[in-house]
């Protein structure tokens, strides 16, 4: 961040949104989300920031495990045996979210927010993933747990998703 991001107050999110826009716009792409453990919140942070809509294309909170199936074509079946918290279930709604909003790149969240477990995963299980057309790559955050409230576990889930994108579009470094 530098001293006048500090001094305009932005926080991380805002920070990676405002990125994120300036990236996808100088690139011609554009990003499309689908939420549940997030539940707009990822959306939101991408639909407030400027140039949002240049290459913010909208979402789906799949909140219910049948929309994850009906609208962002996640296989019914890997929702009957794993579950809607799953790595397979994250990918799957980011490469459907990213075919129904035509879309260059697709991002989604699942987890556990709390207070209870589900489908066998403890509160603050968390899968994000990104589908483009290098593939689909899911990232499993550490950073949240069981002590956090369900407000910080979205909210680790939104800069988890951002930060997944964003490392997406960074240049190779040399010498990695």
């Amino acid at each position: 961040m530098d001293s006048g991001d500090v001094g305009r107050g932005l926080d991380r999110v805002e920070l990676l949104a405002r990125q994120l826009h300036d990236a996808l716009a100088a690139a011609g792409h554009t990003v499309a989300v689908a939420e549940s453990l997030t539940a707009g919140r990822l959306g939101a942070a991408l639909a407030d920031a400027p140039g949002a809509s240049q290459t913010f294309r909208g979402g789906v909170i799949a909140y219910q495990t049948e929309v994850k199936a009906s609208v962002l074509g996640v296989d019914p079946r890997l929702l009957n045996t794993e579950g809607a918290v799953h790595p397979d279930v994250a990918a799957q709604m980011a490469e459907g979210v990213r075919r129904l909003m035509d879309a260059s790149y697709g991002l989604a969240t699942t987890g556990v927010a709390g207070p209870d477990t589900q489908d066998g995963k403890r509160v603050g299980t968390l899968f994000v993933a990104l589908g483009g057309s290098h593939g689909t790559v899911v990232a499993e955050p550490t950073h949240a747990d069981e002590a956090m409230d369900r407000e910080a576990i979205q909210q680790a889930a939104v800069v988890a998703a951002l930060e997944l994108l964003r490392d997406h579009l960074r240049p190779p470094q040399e010498g990695r």
